[in-house]
C-alpha cells in the first residue's frame, strides 16, 4: 500500500522536494547549527529575538499550576521562562523532533534549575503524542514553517489544548513596508549565510532560512488557517515591520 503523499512535492527553502522528505532535509540543518544555534540567533537578529520572545511568554498568560507545550523548543528559551511561571504545581514539555536540539534544550533547563516541573519530548508536531485537552497554553517559535503539513500540525495543537486554551505562533513573516522589505532581502541573503559559514561552517543551512521564510505563508494567511483549524478569536501582531508576526489563538 502507498502512501497518500508519496507522490507530492513540497518546498524545501525554494526547492521543490519530495514531500517525505522535507523532514528529514530540515533535521539536517538543525543537527548542523544545533551547538551554536543560540548564537547565531543573536547575530542574525541582532539579539532581537531575545525581545520577540519575551512579548510571546507576555501574551502566553501562564499562571503557577498550568500545563504548557513548548513546541519545536530548541534550546529552551521559552521553556525555561514557562518553567518559572508555571511554578512546582505546573508543568512544561519542551518537545522538538530534532534530537541534537533537545539534547542541547535538555541541558540548558537543567542548568537553569528547570528540571522539577519540566519534561523533554522528542516529537512531531504534525502527529502530537498527548492526550485531548491537556495543556492550558501551546507555543511555536521559529518552528512552524519547518513543518511540512501546517494543516495537520495546527489541527494537533488544538486537539491537545484544553478549551479556553491557547495558541502563540511567533514566526517569520512578511514586511509591510516594501522599502524595508528590499533591505531586509539584502540583509537576510547576503549577511546570513556568511555568518553561518564563518560561526559554524554552513552557510547551506542559513541560505535555506532565508528561502524559507519567503516560502512561509503571510500574516492573513496563516489567520485563515488557524481560523479553518477551529482556533477562535484569532489575531496577530506584527514585530519589526512584519519581519516576525505573533499569531494568538484559542480553542472554544
Amino acid at each position: 500500500m502507498t502512501d497518500a503523499n508519496d507522490d507530492k512535492v513540497t518546498h524545501f527553502g525554494y526547492q521543490q522536494v519530495p514531500w517525505q522528505e522535507k523532514q528529514q532535509r530540515v533535521a539536517g540543518v538543525f543537527r548542523s547549527v544545533a551547538a551554536k544555534y543560540d548564537v547565531m540567533n543573536d547575530l542574525i537578529s541582532l539579539g532581537s529575538h531575545r525581545i520577540l520572545k519575551r512579548m510571546t511568554i507576555e501574551l502566553a498568560g501562564v499562571r503557577p499550576g498550568q500545563r504548557v507545550l513548548d513546541l519545536a523548543g530548541g534550546t529552551g528559551d521559552l521553556a525555561i521562562k514557562f518553567s518559572r511561571l508555571a511554578g512546582e504545581t505546573g508543568q512544561v514539555v519542551l518537545a522538538d523532533i530534532n534530537d541534537a536540539m533537545l539534547a542541547v534544550g535538555r541541558d540548558r533547563l537543567y542548568d537553569a534549575g528547570c528540571g522539577h516541573n519540566t519534561q523533554v519530548a522528542q516529537v512531531n508536531g504534525e502527529c502530537l503524542p498527548f492526550a485531548d485537552n491537556s495543556f492550558h497554553c501551546v507555543t511555536i517559535a521559529f518552528g512552524l514553517r519547518n513543518i511540512t503539513d501546517k494543516d495537520a500540525a495546527l489541527r494537533s495543537m488544538l486537539r491537545v489544548l484544553k478549551p479556553g486554551g491557547r495558541l502563540l505562533v511567533l514566526e517569520f513573516s512578511q514586511p509591510v513596508n516594501k522599502p524595508f522589505a528590499k533591505l531586509y532581502d539584502l540583509y537576510s541573503f547576503a549577511v546570513w549565510p556568511r555568518l553561518g559559514k564563518l560561526v559554524v561552517n554552513d552557510a547551506d543551512s542559513y541560505q535555506y532560512l532565508a528561502e524559507s521564510i519567503r516560502m512561509h505563508p503571510d500574516q492573513d494567511t496563516l489567520q485563515g488557517m488557524m481560523d479553518e483549524a477551529g482556533f477562535v478569536r484569532t489575531e496577530y501582531f506584527n514585530m519589526i515591520g512584519g519581519v516576525v508576526a505573533l499569531h494568538r489563538g484559542f480553542k472554544a
